[in-house]
């Protein structure tokens, strides 16, 4: 049978979502979307052939007709709809972060133990994303020896208004504290956050992170959500024996009147279009079976990734390093080769 999926939130991520799971994901269908706008959901339902809409996703969490439940609502609401989910023992896949503070996040861990089933997959995306894939894969095959350093760069083309540093770590970086945590295996041990001395207040300044691991890696994250050319995400992982970098993602090159250009995309999507999909497929699947994706995030890492980023906004406001202190991992989260 096919798997019903309730959309909660039919913004931007949510249409993306919508697209995926009723065009490109064998074994599910786009069952219900819900919204707080009646006519968006309805927008949406439309154009991806959704039996019905909602505007109120707790009802719609609990609808019988609902086998499983993707948020992509606002982040303020991820926590709550993430434990009602749970209260029905619905699978969910929550659109990063899991939660804004580290108690909410530990409620929902809380909730999941007490259930004994992983049913929380969170969208740390990066996770499927080929070029991450390799990465890791060359990593663990000794290809560059040892891992001693890490280097990545996360930029957007303008801040939103309002968009403080602060937010550029507790809501840009947390993809970058996952994806690290990920491909090397390892988990944080602290955390320091600069910014630079400009001038003026008048845009969202870059950030600075330097991350300690507890292997005794060093790695930097670069946050500029105002690099003002297009969006752009690059990774290098230094070995002992050599390093492995991500490709940049441009599809073509004019070169032109003495000069090369490429084109840039305007936001995430593009370049992590084939993540999402992977990421959707892999969630699909793991419903249908009722065992857990490996490589998917779970409860766990989002609130490893809610840790490090509070560490990582304390930095920054106190201008001193910060260390990264998480409670002990339930025996739920153990995953067979995995140090993190």
């Amino acid at each position: 049978m096919s798997v019903r999926v309730a959309l909660i939130g039919a913004g931007v991520m949510g249409a993306d979502h919508a697209s995926i799971i009723s065009g490109d994901v064998p074994g599910a269908t786009l069952h219900v979307v819900c919204d707080a706008s009646k006519d968006t959901a309805i927008r949406i339902a439309d154009a991806y052939s959704a039996k019905d809409v909602s505007t109120d996703p707790l009802d719609t969490i609990r609808r019988k007709d609902v086998d499983a439940v993707l948020i992509a609502s606002p982040d303020p609401t991820h926590a709550e709809l993430t434990l009602a989910s749970l209260h029905q023992r619905k699978p969910v896949l929550c659109e990063k972060p899991l939660a804004q503070t580290v108690d909410e996040a530990l409620m929902v861990l809380e909730a999941e133990c007490a259930l004994g089933q992983q049913l929380v997959h969170v969208g740390f995306m990066r996770r499927f994303d080929p070029s991450y894939v390799e990465m890791k894969s060359a990593m663990h095959a000794g290809r560059i020896g040892a891992a001693v350093m890490m280097h990545n760069f996360h930029r957007n083309v303008a801040a939103p208004p309002n968009f403080s540093g602060l937010m550029a770590v507790t809501n840009s970086a947390p993809h970058e504290f996952d994806i690290i945590r990920y491909v090397l295996g390892t988990n944080v041990a602290a955390i320091s956050a600069f910014e630079p001395a400009l001038d003026t207040d008048s845009v969202c300044k870059p950030v600075v992170m330097i991350i300690e691991t507890t292997c005794g890696q060093l790695v930097t994250v670069e946050v500029n959500n105002n690099a003002g050319y297009g969006y752009d995400v690059r990774c290098e992982l230094v070995g002992t024996e050599g390093s492995v970098s991500l490709q940049t993602q441009f599809q073509t090159r004019i070169d032109q009147n003495l000069s090369a250009g490429t084109v840039y995309a305007a936001d995430w999507r593009p370049r992590f279009r084939e993540a999402y999909r992977l990421q959707n497929k892999a969630w699909i699947a793991s419903v249908s079976s009722g065992q857990p994706v490996a490589q998917a995030a779970d409860a766990w890492d989002g609130y490893c990734a809610a840790v490090i980023a509070e560490a990582g906004a304390s930095a920054l406001t106190s201008g001193n390093k910060a260390a990264v202190k998480l409670v002990e991992r339930p025996a739920l989260y153990a995953k067979t080769g995995d140090a993190a």
